[in-house]
């Protein structure tokens, strides 16, 4: 800052509060009363009586102005108060409530603005007049990206009966709110794993999954395996009683996010990372549900987090605190090294589960000697969403000459990312490359499929 700047920058700073703390704009009723002396005077002229109405209009006016400034409720006598929630789900509304404190009892009109995070969905100008001292004021808004934000100042202008002057002025109503990946899935993936069905008022057993440990023992169903039947508890109940098997719990589940330059393309208003980042969530979730324990390592061309092994659905929220504010980085990635990293870290057999993008897969030279590694010690299943347009455009009619070039390019990217899954499938190597609104499904089904064979 140059001394010139210095020297004016005490001015600026004044200026800055009193337009922004006590600032007092006519409003439209005044500027309508002061157009309307116009035509006073004009017939004053034409009638002969001079000035005479117009002196007199104006100075009503004037007197009006006075006796509306004077009572117009001063910037002390006011206060606000934001109620907003702690924490909401990314793209879900949420009410913001603000109270108004008006110690001087006068009524008053009031126009506010909230001042929203720009991620956040507008809210408009709350309008409207309270008569006491108190006024409950209520608009519902939306968080539309990941993270924490801040809510800091509330703009309000606000009149007097009399209704010729704005007084302006900011109000400090600092508060923090975190945006959540969108848990809707989790909680309905959570609710989908109950072990009985409500019918009519009954409870109904579900069918248990194949399994190796024993679980318990319940009455025999009709659609039951015969030869689960448990003769001896059978014998003491006079009842069919059948052995319950689940699959062996204690297993290691390890969620590799990329949060590399690829992971923050943007489709339909939602980048990769949102979804694979959703999916994630909701595979610990069910994880931890069946008993296993959930790891975690986010990385981009470094490790940036890693969260050890942890089991309950307590550990969940460690999760989640680690990765709502989670941001792609304009650098490739690296996932050679995130693999060795999780080489020196995780020594027990656990499912690795990579979210990435197939690009990285294809262009990574030493990815190949890492996963052979791992495979021999641990299961491993890649992630990656297919590219909408790459299969639009490899479907698209063939019309021009450029048409069929790009048709061929998306053509042979399709091939090289055929052919990278199967030579991870003929390594023992499972990759799914699926669209965004499939992912979670696809993965949530491949994970209870593992499960249901004790490949872990």
């Amino acid at each position: 800052m140059t001394k010139s700047s210095t020297r004016r920058w005490p001015l600026f700073r004044y200026l800055a509060d009193i337009l922004q703390d006590r600032f007092l704009l006519p409003t439209k009723r005044l500027i309508m009363l002061l157009f309307l002396g116009t035509p006073i005077a004009v017939a004053g002229y034409l009638l002969g009586t001079g000035y005479q109405g117009f002196w007199m209009y104006n100075g009503l006016i004037v007197l009006a102005c006075l006796i509306d400034w004077f009572t117009l409720p001063r910037r002390t006598d006011l206060s606000l108060q934001r109620t907003i929630p702690e924490q909401t789900d990314l793209g879900h509304s949420f009410q913001v409530g603000i109270r108004l404190h008006n110690k001087s009892g006068q009524f008053l009109g009031y126009s506010i603005v909230d001042d929203l995070p720009i991620t956040f969905k507008e809210a408009g100008l709350l309008q409207g007049q309270m008569e006491g001292t108190e006024a409950d004021i209520t608009y519902s808004t939306q968080g539309n990206e990941r993270g924490q934000y801040l809510f800091q100042w509330v703009y309000m202008r606000w009149q007097g009966r009399v209704g010729l002057w704005w007084r302006q002025s900011r109000f400090s109503a600092e508060q923090s709110i975190r945006v959540y990946p969108d848990l809707s899935a989790v909680r309905g993936y959570l609710a989908s794993l109950q072990d009985s069905l409500i019918v009519d008022g009954k409870k109904i057993m579900r069918r248990a999954r194949a399994g190796s440990e024993f679980h318990a023992i319940r009455e025999y169903g009709y659609d039951d395996d015969p030869r689960m039947i448990n003769w001896s508890a059978s014998a003491r109940t006079r009842r069919l009683m059948t052995n319950q098997y689940r699959p062996e719990q204690g297993k290691v589940v390890t969620i590799m996010l990329d949060c590399g330059r690829l992971m923050g393309v943007e489709w339909n208003g939602r980048t990769r990372l949102d979804s694979t980042l959703e999916a994630a969530m909701t595979l610990a979730a069910v994880a931890l549900r069946q008993g296993d324990q959930v790891a975690l390592l986010v990385y981009s061309n470094v490790i940036k987090t890693y969260i050890p092994p942890g089991k309950g659905l307590r550990h969940l929220h460690v999760l989640l605190e680690a990765t709502y504010d989670l941001r792609s980085d304009f650098v490739e990635s690296d996932p050679a090294k995130a693999l060795e990293y999780l080489y020196r870290q995780q020594k027990k057999r656990s499912l690795m589960v990579l979210f990435s993008d197939m690009e990285n897969y294809l262009v990574e030279d030493q990815l190949g000697g890492h996963l052979w590694r791992l495979r021999r010690s641990h299961l491993l299943l890649l992630l990656s969403l297919a590219d909408p347009l790459l299969h639009g455009w490899s479907k698209g009619e063939t019309a021009s000459s450029h048409i069929a070039y790009v048709k061929a390019v998306a053509q042979r990217f399709q091939l090289d990312r055929r052919a990278f899954q199967q030579k991870m499938t003929g390594a023992g190597i499972q990759v799914l490359d699926v669209p965004a609104d499939q992912l979670t499904v696809t993965l949530i089904n491949t994970y209870l499929e593992i499960k249901s064979r004790d490949a872990l």
